[in-house]
């Protein structure tokens, strides 16, 4: 073992820290596994160490002693280790033990960043070993390890003796540069996702004479590289990073991976500089400006460069150039590059966007799980694989896959399914993944519409596996059992198989065509909402957390916000927060307090001012009704659209409505009118059942009253 390690003693509460236990935990550790204590019950287990040094208030124990002990011990409920053996608390002692002594050196290098180049330049040179040529060695290598110190170079080598090579302890230096206060780590992709572009791409080594050959643009520190299988003794491999720092710690890195012969650029464009003369004479570009695979993750975060002309899917096109006939791209963009709207003057992610789906190079569009980058927790990302060439199946079509559902569903396994996914091109789900047509046809919705191609907001499947009809009658004979009163209203209802398909549009297309309204909720300071004037309508009333009408506005006070909107009888109210919740406001004149937002039928005014003139006007007079509207924007087809890595929240414009005819319209507002009249009854009776049982409690805890059945013949309440 390392002198470290060994020479290394650790307080009590030092054991607590770094295995991560409370100070009982660890005195009861001691208590029950002392050494006379096992004797006495005849137990065979390992005692708790004894001290080494200290005194009997502060004893101080071996820390190897320790960690071997703590491996005794499996972590509750921890993930694997990837050999399948359970994670224990000794391995997580032995890495905050790490942490530690690397954060001393931290301090002593004054330079987080300054102390990885220093270990990657020790570990880089070892596996080198004496063999190395200094002209042909990156600039920085010698200087990096000439300035590490001799406890620099010790924790370099302890780490690689430990974990059995440079390369593996590269790989855990880097991986600690979040808990060094690093900004390597802001940029790092994360682990789940290299695997699963490694199990997209899978083996890069096909044989001797038939090795896939690799670009990985955006490189970074060479996580998405190094994660691809068989890269063992391959040539056809090519890095790209712009920053000077990060290419310096690749470079580094690769040689702990004796990958040296990797040629690491500055730019794409250093790929289609002659590099040297072929047998002709002529100067020819790098042998790799074009290749098998492509990855790239690039370092962004949600909204930036939205304007660029060099944004984040500016890498997908240029994966898409570097590849050959077959080849195939894995790109990790933001989520908000899928999300843009088209509008009239679209920016040059929309543009890209289009590009894309206009070459059909789009394969599929991965939503990446939320907070899948630790450090990038307000932001939400995508997988897009590309191609140069479709195959005649899949020409004009993308596959739509939903990584976050599945992943809930699953769990932490998601990389595997989703590889599964895409290799079946199918889901046991029909919702987690589907083909989707890049141009319309028959009247189908397209991706190259302009609206968002994120798949959470395209995958709106019916229900899978449900039978509408019979849910629907089961329901109903339940509301038969429980409500009686209301069984000749029940029975009057007719529910029968629709015969036909039915078309949805969106709403977005109905915004843009004039037939409803997006009235946006509001930010009103908290000292201008009291108890009187114009109901105020936000979370907490969505929610049921508050009535509405407690929190009012006003007037004169909703003066000092001239856009916010008061709405009309017939507006819906809508939050689309972790689902949908919508409310009919039947009487008008509220306030809509952001999030919470609303829709206006536009004809559903002209349409009272008819009824009130004639008394009846035709069904068909309104193609939707208030009711019709809050209802089918909150079915389950809708809810399940929801996007965003802190709150999940659902595009209003991506929500959808059948086209149903005017008269059915009518039908169905007047059965949920109908039915939300019940709710209130029983809503009535439920709160009277609450005062009531509020009331007896009370009084009986006061000492005022005595509660008895009727057969009691004292006396009675």
């Amino acid at each position: 073992m390392s002198e470290g390690q060994h020479g290394e003693r650790v307080t009590l509460g030092e054991i607590k820290q770094l295995a991560g236990v409370g100070r009982p935990t660890v005195s009861n550790w001691r208590r029950r596994f002392a050494q006379e204590v096992l004797e006495a019950a005849n137990d065979k287990r390992p005692p708790f160490p004894e001290p080494v040094a200290g005194t009997d208030s502060k004893p101080l124990f071996d820390a190897e002693e320790i960690a071997r002990w703590l491996d005794l011990r499996p972590l509750p409920d921890a993930d694997r280790e990837k050999n399948g053996a359970p994670a224990t608390y000794g391995e997580r002692f032995r890495q905050e033990l790490k942490v530690r002594g690397l954060v001393a050196l931290r301090h002593e290098t004054r330079s987080a960043d300054r102390l990885i180049a220093q270990v990657l330049a020790v570990l880089a040179m070892d596996a080198e070993g004496e063999a190395w040529v200094p002209e042909y060695l990156p600039p920085t290598l010698l200087p990096d390890r000439a300035a590490a110190t001799l406890r620099v170079r010790d924790m370099a080598r302890e780490l690689a003796d430990v974990r059995g090579g440079q390369g593996a302890a590269a790989d855990e230096v880097l991986g600690l540069a979040g808990r060094l206060e690093s900004d390597l780590a802001m940029d790092a992709t994360p682990q789940p996702v290299v695997d699963l572009v490694a199990l997209l791409v899978g083996s890069l080594d096909g044989g001797s004479d038939d090795q896939a050959s690799v670009i990985n643009l955006c490189a970074g520190t060479g996580e998405l590289l190094l994660g691809l299988k068989g890269l063992e003794g391959h040539g056809d491999l090519v890095a790209v990073e712009a920053d000077t720092f990060r290419r310096t710690l690749l470079i580094s890195r690769l040689l702990c991976h004796w990958m040296g012969s990797v040629d690491v650029f500055t730019s794409p464009s250093d790929l289609d500089v002659p590099q040297a003369s072929d047998r002709s004479g002529a100067d020819a570009p790098h042998r790799l400006s074009r290749a098998d695979v492509v990855v790239a993750d690039p370092p962004y975060a949600s909204g930036e460069r939205d304007r660029d002309e060099d944004g984040p899917l500016g890498w997908a096109l240029e994966a898409v150039r570097r590849l050959n006939q077959q080849g195939r791209g894995y790109v990790v963009v933001p989520s908000w590059t899928l999300v843009r709207p088209r509008t009239a003057e679209p920016t040059p992610t929309v543009r890209m966007r289009q590009e894309l789906l206009d070459r059909d190079a789009l394969s599929a569009v991965i939503q990446l799980p939320r907070r899948i980058h630790p450090f990038r927790t307000g932001a939400e990302h995508a997988l897009l694989i590309l191609r140069r060439d479709a195959p005649p199946e899949d020409r004009g079509r993308v596959l739509l896959v939903d990584a976050d559902r599945i992943a809930g569903r699953v769990g932490a396994d998601w990389p595997r399914h989703v590889a599964e996914v895409v290799r079946t091109r199918s889901s046991p789900v029909a919702e987690e993944a589907r083909y989707a047509a890049v141009e319309a046809s028959a009247g189908a919705e397209s991706l190259g519409d302009g609206r968002s191609v994120l798949p959470a907001h395209r995958l709106a499947s019916p229900e899978h596996g449900l039978d509408h009809l019979a849910a629907t009658r089961e329901a109903r004979q339940k509301a038969f059992d429980v409500l009686p009163q209301l069984k000749a209203w029940l029975g009057d209802l007719g529910v029968r198989k629709r015969p036909e398909a039915v078309r949805h549009i969106k709403v977005g297309e109905q915004l843009k065509a004039g037939s409803l309204k997006l009235l946006p909720g509001h930010r009103i300071r908290e000292g201008d909402i009291g108890d009187a004037g114009m109901p105020v309508i936000g979370r907490e009333e969505m929610l049921g957390a508050l009535p509405i009408g407690r929190r009012r506005i006003l007037p004169e006070l909703l003066a000092a916000y001239p856009q916010a909107t008061v709405t009309d009888r017939g507006d819906v109210f809508l939050l689309t927060e972790h689902g949908v919740r919508t409310q009919v406001d039947d009487a008008g004149g509220c306030v809509l307090l952001a999030p919470v937002q609303g829709l206006r039928i536009a004809a559903y005014r002209e349409y009272l001012d008819e009824l009130s003139k004639s008394g009846a006007p035709h069904p068909e007079s309104l193609w939707m009704r208030p009711h019709a509207l809050a209802h089918l924007l909150a079915a389950p087809r809708n809810r399940r659209r929801g996007s965003g890595s802190l709150v999940r929240r659902v595009s209003v414009r991506d929500m959808d409505l059948p086209q149903l005819p005017r008269e059915e319209i009518a039908d169905l507002e007047a059965i949920l009118a109908e039915t939300e009249r019940h709710r209130a009854e029983v809503r009535r009776q439920l709160a009277a059942l609450d005062t009531l049982a509020e009331r007896l409690a009370a009084g009986v805890a006061d000492g005022d009253l005595r509660l008895s059945k009727r057969s009691d013949p004292g006396p009675r309440v």
